[in-house]
């Protein structure tokens, strides 16, 4: 296949490794796949590509929360656009978040599954929607939301154009309906397959070094995000812990209900982490309601994430190991701000304090909704557990400790 405005070879734009992918006509296209593995790269060039190609269709793009469009799915089909050299074609707007083939008027849309109003009252002018991508589908964590958005492309459609639902995941645990919905018991309309970052020939030798690296020092995360293989979810350090909307209005009502922030930094390697809940200590619950979640923060960006939420006044409790940055962050605003107490017993009696509690987890905290799934023993050489969280999937997790110190005994502690 070649586009008419202009003689390129799919295949130098695509790569190899998804030509199942681009050809099938079954309705469930299923790709988990390692980070790098070019599956949202390739995704979006297929959109692109088969809107121009079929007039009368539609896609429409959807995240667990919409906020996180922008950033992820938009940017991949803004590059996809630029890839093809078809920019001249295509309308882009931010407010809302459209793309629009200007020949057409065929339509990209983009929403979120924190809106269901606005994934019912979906419309497009030219045509319909018959195509849905479903992105990081690993944060829709109930399959009746997946069926209420599967819904959404219904109806009977004009000749030549049929139904596809593309659905993307990094498969951080193998207790996720997807994989025994659509990889252990396929039906005869899903092609469900898995790619890794060695199917991406585009990655530079710095790229390639980086995987070579997680393997040697990571082999736990490498089986995940180099190799897509599923998460192994035994050992988990909370077992107590579910999903579920809630009022926080109400809850903060309660009698002995308390907010509680935790702040855990990070910069290129690992993201900063900003909790936010609120914990009763007589009825052993907690409330996951808000999180900062993102890699490259400075000092100033930090405070300005946190400002810009509403909670600069409120006593954060953040990692004492950078008491600079937390003096910093004092004096640009965070005027409740204090280093968390450490000792060689922290974590332990951290946990300990923590297993508890019920851990109640809003649907859009899912950055702590993957680690608590994945916060798992470590295993000594032998394959037994060891009394010891693995340093990894933890960010949140720690700033969740963090916050909760004030409510743990000092006794518990034990300090260098």
């Amino acid at each position: 296949m070649t586009l008419k405005t202009k003689e390129l070879s799919l295949r130098e734009i695509v790569g190899g490794g998804y030509e199942e992918f681009w050809e099938t006509k079954k309705r469930y296209v299923v790709c988990k796949g390692s980070r790098a593995s070019k599956k949202s790269k390739t995704t979006a060039l297929w959109h692109i590509i088969n809107i121009m190609a079929y007039p009368g269709a539609n896609a429409l793009v959807i995240r667990k929360t919409e906020r996180t469009l922008r950033d992820s799915c938009f940017a991949d089909l803004k590059w996809a656009i630029n890839r093809l050299g078809v920019n001249k074609y295509w309308k882009i707007t931010v407010n809302p978040l459209e793309l629009i083939y200007k020949k057409t008027g065929q339509k990209i849309l983009f929403r979120g599954l924190d809106s269901p109003l606005k994934l019912t009252s979906i419309a497009v002018d030219n045509g319909v929607i018959c195509f849905l991508w479903l992105e990081e589908a690993f944060e829709i964590t109930k399959e009746e939301d997946f069926n209420y958005i599967d819904e959404c492309i219904r109806g009977k459609l004009p000749e030549g154009l049929w139904k596809r639902v593309t659905i993307l995941l990094n498969p951080w645990s193998e207790r996720h309906w997807i994989k025994k919905r659509f990889f252990d018991n396929p039906d005869e309309d899903t092609y469900a397959f898995t790619t890794t970052y060695k199917d991406n020939e585009f990655l530079d030798e710095a790229d390639l070094k980086l995987f070579e690296r997680m393997k040697k020092n990571n082999p736990r995360r490498y089986n995940i995000a180099g190799l897509g293989n599923w998460g192994i979810s035994e050992g988990l350090v909370f077992e107590n812990f579910m999903e579920n909307d809630f009022d926080i209005d109400k809850i903060k009502k309660e009698p002995n209900a308390k907010f509680i922030f935790g702040l855990d930094f990070g910069y290129v390697q690992d993201p900063t982490a900003f909790f936010c809940g609120i914990i009763n200590i007589k009825e052993k619950r907690i409330y996951v309601f808000d999180e900062i979640y993102k890699k490259g923060l400075s000092n100033e960006k930090i405070y300005l994430e946190i400002a810009k939420k509403g909670y600069s006044k409120e006593k954060i409790i953040a990692d004492s190991a950078e008491p600079k940055s937390i003096d910093r962050l004092y004096d640009l605003g965070l005027s409740h701000i204090s280093p968390s107490r450490k000792g060689p017993d922290s974590i332990l009696n951290g946990i300990d304090f923590l297993t508890d509690f019920q851990i109640i987890i809003k649907p859009q905290c899912v950055n702590f909704y993957t680690e608590i799934q994945n916060y798992t023993w470590q295993k000594d050489k032998f394959d037994r557990q060891i009394n010891k969280p693995i340093d990894e999937y933890n960010h949140l997790i720690d700033a969740m400790r963090y916050a909760v110190e004030p409510f743990i005994k000092a006794r518990a502690f034990s300090f260098d």
